[in-house]
C-alpha cells in the first residue's frame, strides 16, 4: 500500500464522518447555526488529525522493519542473492510493504541498477531505521557481505528495542491526546444536549449567541492544537537516504 492510497482512504472516511456529524447534530438540535458550528469544529480537528496520518503510516512501516530484516536474513542464508531476497518480499514480506518491493523487483527486471532501486526504496520508506537497513545492503553489495548476517541481526535487535521503547513512551503520553479529544468534544456535546430545548437554539441564533459560538470554536481549536503539541513524540533526524 502506498501512502497516497492510505491518505485517500482516510480522507473518504473523514468526509463520511463529517457528514454523519452534521446530520446527527442537526437532527438533535434543529438548529443550522449550532450544527454548522459543531461540524466546522469537527472539520478543523479532523483536518489536523489527517495531517498526522502520514506519521501513523510511517509508524506502521517502522513496525514492519524487523520482519523485513528477518526475511532478508532467511533469504541470504538459503542462498539467495540480495536482489532476490528483496524481490521475494513482494510476496513474502509484510502486506503493507509488498507494493514497494514489487516496484523494486519490476525496476530491477527492467534493467535498473541495484543501487538505484534500493535508493528508491529508501525514498519510499523515508525512515531512519529503513535507511540503516538499506545502507547496510548497499555496503554489502559493494564491499562484500561476510558480516552482513550479523549486522542485520544487530539491526533487527536494535529496531525491536527502539520500537518497544517508543511504544512505552507513546502509551504514557497517550493520556495527553485523549485529554485533547475529551476537552474538545465535551463542551460541544453539552451544547447539543442543551440545544434540544428550543429556547437554547433560539438564543444561539442571535448575534450574541453567534459571538459565543465563534469564541468557543477558536478556544476549542487552540486548546486542541496545544494539547496535540504537548503529546507529540519527537522524531529522530535522518542521516542517510537524503541524497
Amino acid at each position: 500500500m502506498k501512502i497516497s492510497d492510505y491518505l485517500r482512504r482516510k480522507k473518504i472516511n473523514n468526509l463520511l464522518t463529517l457528514l454523519s456529524i452534521l446530520i446527527i447534530s442537526f437532527t438533535l438540535t434543529k438548529s443550522l447555526t449550532i450544527s454548522g458550528a459543531i461540524t466546522l469544529v469537527s472539520t478543523v480537528i479532523i483536518f489536523l488529525a489527517q495531517k498526522n496520518s502520514s506519521r501513523k503510516f510511517k509508524w506502521e512501516l517502522m513496525e514492519a522493519i524487523p520482519e523485513i530484516i528477518d526475511h532478508i536474513i532467511s533469504g541470504v542464508q538459503s542462498g539467495l542473492s540480495l536482489t532476490e531476497s528483496l524481490g521475494s518480499l513482494a510476496e513474502r514480506g509484510p502486506a503493507l510493504t509488498r507494493g514497494f518491493f514489487q516496484e523494486f523487483q519490476t525496476a530491477v527486471n527492467d534493467g535498473v541498477r541495484f543501487e538505484y532501486a534500493v535508493e528508491e526504496l529508501q525514498t519510499k520508506f523515508s525512515l531512519r531505521t529503513s535507511d540503516q537497513l538499506f545502507e547496510a545492503l548497499l555496503f554489502a553489495r559493494v564491499l562484500g557481505g561476510s558480516e552482513l548476517i550479523n549486522l542485520l541481526r544487530q539491526l533487527g535487535d536494535f529496531t525491536r528495542g527502539d520500537l518497544a521503547l517508543r511504544k512505552e513512551i507513546e502509551a504514557k503520553q497517550g493520556w495527553i491526546r485523549n485529554s485533547a479529544h475529551l476537552s474538545a468534544a465535551a463542551p460541544w456535546l453539552l451544547l447539543v444536549l442543551l440545544s434540544m430545548q428550543p429556547s437554547t437554539a433560539t438564543a444561539f441564533a442571535t448575534p450574541t449567541g453567534l459571538l459565543v459560538l465563534i469564541s468557543g470554536m477558536v478556544l476549542t481549536i487552540t486548546a486542541y492544537l496545544w494539547m496535540g503539541k504537548l503529546g507529540k513524540l519527537p522524531e529522530p533526524p535522518r542521516i542517510f537516504g537524503l541524497r
